[in-house]
C-alpha cells in the first residue's frame, strides 16, 4: 500500500517538471522570434558594396607602381574601412616590391656560372701546338673586347700577318657573351689563345649595380629631386650632377679588373717578367709590330730605363719614309698614347699603388683617369717611348665616342692596308734611332684638362677598389 502511494508520487511530480519544462522552452523560441531586426535597404547596399570592394582588391594582380583605386562605393563601417586601408596599403607594399627588386631569371645566372667556370678554368688554347714557339717572357698580347664582332675579325686577321705571333699568348678579355664574337676567337689558330670575362658586366647583372638598377636616379634628375624621390645613389651624382650610367662606367671597371687579373691571377702568367701589350677590339696591327717591341725593349733597357710604357705610336697617320725606325721619348698623354701600350710588371706594381685615386677619380675614362694619376700619385710622371711611325691604328669609326649612322669597317681596313703598303719597304727596321727626348728635369706630366664624370657613384668607387682583392 505505502510502495503504490510513493509510485503515484513520483509520476505526478515527473508529470509537472516535464510541463515546466515545455514552458520554458516555448518562451524561449519567442523571445529569440522577437529579438529579431529586419535590415534596412541601405545598410544591404553598404554590405553588399564593401564585400564588392574586398574582392577587386584581392582579384587585382600587383603589377604596377600605381595604387590600386578602388571603385567609389557608399561609406562603409568603420571597421570594414579600416580593414580596406589596410589591404590596399599591402598590395600596394607588393606591387612596389615587385617592380622595384631586380629579378634574375636562368639565362643570367647560366651566363654568371660560365664565366665564373673560365676565369677559374683558364684553358689556353693550342697550348700544346705552340709550345716550343713561345719561350718564357714573351709576348702577352690582351684584347679588351665588347660587342663589335666586324671590328674584332679585322683585328684577327691584322694579327695573323703579324711576323713572329706564334709566339705570343693572346688574350681575349671580354665583357659580352656572344656566340658570334666566340666564333671569331675560335679563328685564332696562329698563337695560344685565352678567353677571359668580366664577371661583372651589365649583361651579367642586367637589373642591379654594376648594371641598370631600375631603383637607380635618372641621369638628368636634380640631386634634391632624387632626394625625394629616394632612388638609392642620390646622395652621389657627378662632378656636373649627372648620375652614373652603367654603360660609360663598365668600359673603366672592365680596364681595371683586366690589369688585375691578368697580372696577378692568370696562373701561367704568375712569374712573367715580359711585356703586357694592351689593346682593342678596334684596334689594326702593323705586321711588324712584334719585331719594333722587340726593338724597343732593348732600347729601353739599353737607353732609357726610366721609361716607363712603350707606345706603339699616336692617332696621326704620319708617313714612314725617313720616320719608321725613329721614336721619341716623351711625356705620356691620355689622347696621344693610349693604344698599343706595353708595360712591365714594375710599372703594373706602381699602378697598383694608386688604386684608390684611380678608382675615385670622376671620370669614366680609364685613360683619363691614369692621366691624372701621372700628376697626383705615381711616385714620377710617366714616361713613354713612342714610335713616330704608327704601328698600331684606331679602325673604330663607330663606338662609345663616335657616332655614325654608318659603320664601315671594311673601308677602314682598306685605308689601312693602303698605307701599310705603300710603306712596305719601310717595315721591319734594324736598329732604333731616338730622335726626341725629355730632359732629365724635364716639365713633368701633363694634368687632364678637365675631368668628364660619370664617375660619382660610391658604389662604382667601392667596385673598383675591390678587384685588388678578389681571387
Amino acid at each position: 500500500m505505502r510502495f503504490r502511494i510513493y509510485k503515484r508520487k513520483v509520476v505526478i511530480l515527473m508529470l509537472v517538471v516535464l510541463v515546466c519544462g515545455l514552458a520554458f522552452w516555448t518562451s524561449g523560441k519567442q523571445k529569440k522570434t522577437s529579438g529579431v531586426v529586419v535590415p534596412k535597404e541601405g545598410d544591404t547596399a553598404r554590405r553588399s558594396s564593401s564585400s564588392q570592394v574586398l574582392v577587386q582588391l584581392q582579384a587585382t594582380p600587383a603589377v604596377s607602381r600605381i595604387p590600386i583605386v578602388p571603385p567609389i562605393a557608399p561609406v562603409a563601417p568603420a571597421n570594414e574601412t579600416r580593414m580596406e586601408n589596410h589591404l590596399e596599403r599591402h598590395l600596394e607594399k607588393e606591387d612596389k616590391e615587385k617592380v622595384l627588386k631586380p629579378e634574375v631569371d636562368n639565362s643570367t645566372l647560366v651566363y654568371r656560372g660560365i664565366v665564373f667556370q673560365l676565369n677559374f678554368d683558364q684553358t689556353v688554347r693550342h697550348e700544346e701546338k705552340f709550345k716550343a714557339s713561345r719561350k718564357k717572357d714573351d709576348l702577352v698580347v690582351v684584347v679588351q673586347v665588347h660587342n663589335r664582332p666586324d671590328y674584332l675579325r679585322l683585328l684577327v686577321d691584322s694579327l695573323r700577318k703579324a711576323r713572329g705571333v706564334e709566339s705570343i699568348l693572346l688574350i681575349f678579355s671580354h665583357d659580352y657573351w656572344s656566340p658570334e664574337i666566340n666564333q671569331v676567337v675560335a679563328s685564332v689558330d696562329f698563337c695560344q689563345v685565352l678567353q677571359i670575362f668580366f664577371p661583372f658586366s651589365i649583361q651579367l647583372y642586367p637589373q642591379e649595380f654594376p648594371g641598370n638598377d631600375p631603383r637607380d636616379c635618372p641621369r638628368d634628375i636634380a640631386k634634391t629631386d632624387a632626394l625625394k624621390l629616394g632612388c638609392i645613389n642620390a646622395e652621389y651624382p657627378d662632378s656636373f650632377g649627372h648620375y652614373r650610367e652603367a654603360k660609360f662606367s663598365q668600359t673603366k671597371h672592365h680596364w681595371w679588373w683586366k690589369l688585375h687579373f691578368v697580372w696577378d691571377r692568370i696562373r701561367s702568367l704568375k712569374d712573367h717578367q715580359g711585356l703586357v701589350l694592351l689593346i682593342e677590339e678596334d684596334h689594326f696591327l702593323s705586321p711588324d709590330f712584334l719585331h719594333l717591341l722587340k726593338l724597343m725593349s732593348v732600347l729601353k733597357r739599353e737607353n732609357c730605363p726610366d721609361c716607363d710604357i712603350l707606345s706603339l705610336g699616336s692617332y696621326g697617320h704620319i708617313s714612314y719614309a725617313s720616320k719608321a725606325n725613329k721614336v721619341e721619348v716623351k711625356a705620356w698623354k691620355s689622347t696621344e698614347h693610349n693604344m698599343g701600350m706595353a708595360l712591365t710588371r714594375e710599372a703594373y706594381q706602381k699602378l697598383i699603388q694608386c688604386t684608390d685615386t684611380f678608382c675615385t677619380y670622376d671620370d669614366y675614362n680609364w685613360d683619363w683617369s691614369l692621366q691624372h694619376l701621372t700628376v697626383t700619385c705615381l711616385p714620377s710622371y710617366w714616361k713613354v717611348m713612342v714610335s713616330e711611325a704608327p704601328r698600331v691604328f684606331h679602325a673604330g669609326d663607330c663606338g662609345m665616342h663616335h657616332k655614325k649612322s654608318v659603320c664601315m669597317p671594311s673601308s677602314q681596313k682598306t685605308k689601312i692596308e693602303n698605307i701599310l703598303q705603300s710603306s712596305s719597304n719601310q717595315l721591319f727596321p734594324k736598329t732604333l734611332l731616338i730622335t726626341k727626348r725629355l730632359p732629365a728635369n724635364g716639365a713633368g706630366g701633363v694634368a687632364p684638362h678637365v675631368k668628364n664624370g660619370g664617375w660619382g657613384d660610391i658604389r662604382d668607387h667601392e667596385l673598383c677598389k675591390s678587384y685588388l682583392r678578389l681571387q
